[in-house]
C-alpha cells in the first residue's frame, strides 16, 4: 500500500506555486515570475524575488544547473516567512547565459528558511531531474499534479554510463598529482550563497561517493562564495560551476568546473581526475 505521507518536494512546493506555459521576455522575467508565485503562496516578499535576480547579476548564470531547468535562489532576508519552492513552465525558452545549459524552459523558485531544512527536496529534485522520463514528464505536463507526480517518488536509478562505470578499488583517496599526497578527506562545492545549487551538487557527488564505497573518508560540504575563499586550502579541491569558478579565481586548490549538476557521470569523471583512481 503506497505511502499517504507527502514527499520533500510536495512538502516545499504547494499546486498553488506551480504555474505551466508562462510567457516571459528575458531570463529576469522568468526569476521574477517564479519569486511572484512564492510570494503569492506567503513564502517570501517581493525583496526576495529582487535578490534572486541580483544573485544572477552579481555571479552569474550558474542557477542553471542542467540542460534547461535554473534554479532560482537566494540568501535568506527578512521576507522570508518559511521554505518553499515555486515552479514555472515558460511557455517558450529563455536564454540565461550559460555556455552549456541554455536554453531555459523550467525556472524553479528555492525560498530557504535555513541551510537544512530542503536537503532532502534539492536530492529528490536531482533524482527527477536525472530520470530521462520524469524530466520528459515536467516538459508535458498539463496540470500541478501531473508536475508533482513528475517531481515525486524514488531517486532515479544512474543513467547506463554511471552504472557502467567500475567502482575504484583504492580503500583510502589519494590526491592525484606529481605528489600523490594524501587526502585532506574535504570536497567543497560552492554557489554563491551556499544555499541551493551547493547544495545540489553536494548530493550528486555524495552519491558518486556512495557507489564507490568512499564515503566514510570523504565529507563533501557545500558553502558560499565568500566562505570558500577563505576555506579552500583545507579542502582537496572546489567543485563549481564556471561563472563561479571565474568569481572565485586562483584559491590555492583545484577548482573543477562542472556543467550538469545531476551528472553522476561527469562527477565520477571529475573525481578520477583528481583523486588518483
Amino acid at each position: 500500500m503506497p505511502s499517504s505521507s507527502p514527499s520533500a518536494i510536495a512538502d516545499l512546493l504547494p499546486a498553488s506555486a506551480i504555474r505551466l506555459d508562462v510567457a516571459v521576455a528575458d531570463w529576469r522575467a522568468a526569476i521574477s515570475a517564479s519569486g511572484e508565485l512564492l510570494t503569492d503562496a506567503g513564502i517570501a516578499g517581493a525583496s526576495y524575488t529582487d535578490a534572486m535576480i541580483r544573485t544572477v547579476e552579481e555571479h552569474g548564470p550558474y542557477i542553471v544547473i542542467t540542460p534547461g531547468f535554473a534554479l532560482a535562489h537566494a540568501r535568506p532576508d527578512d521576507s522570508v516567512a518559511r521554505g518553499g519552492m515555486s515552479f514555472v513552465r515558460l511557455a517558450d525558452p529563455v536564454v540565461f547565459g550559460h555556455e552549456s545549459n541554455d536554453p531555459v524552459t523550467i525556472v524553479m523558485g528555492l525560498a530557504a528558511a535555513d541551510d537544512s531544512a530542503h536537503q532532502h527536496a534539492l536530492a529528490a529534485l536531482a533524482g527527477a531531474l536525472a530520470d530521462p522520463g520524469r524530466r520528459a514528464a515536467l516538459d508535458t505536463a498539463s496540470s500541478a499534479d501531473e508536475v508533482l507526480a513528475a517531481l515525486d517518488g524514488d531517486t532515479a536509478a544512474p543513467a547506463a554510463a554511471d552504472r557502467d562505470a567500475q567502482t575504484p578499488s583504492e580503500a583510502v583517496p589519494t590526491k592525484a598529482g606529481a605528489d600523490a599526497v594524501p587526502s585532506k578527506n574535504l570536497i567543497l562545492t560552492v554557489c554563491g550563497n551556499g544555499l541551493g545549487t551547493s547544495l545540489f551538487l553536494k548530493n550528486t557527488a555524495e552519491q558518486v561517493l556512495d557507489r564507490w564505497g568512499w564515503s566514510p573518508y570523504l565529507t563533501v560540504e557545500a558553502t558560499d562564495t565568500i566562505s570558500a575563499k577563505g576555506r579552500a586550502k583545507e579542502a582537496d579541491f572546489l567543485l563549481t560551476s564556471g561563472a563561479i569558478a571565474q568569481t572565485l579565481g586562483d584559491v590555492g586548490v583545484p577548482v573543477e568546473v562542472i556543467e550538469n549538476f545531476t551528472s553522476q557521470a561527469e562527477i565520477d569523471a571529475a573525481l578520477r581526475r583528481l583523486y588518483a583512481v
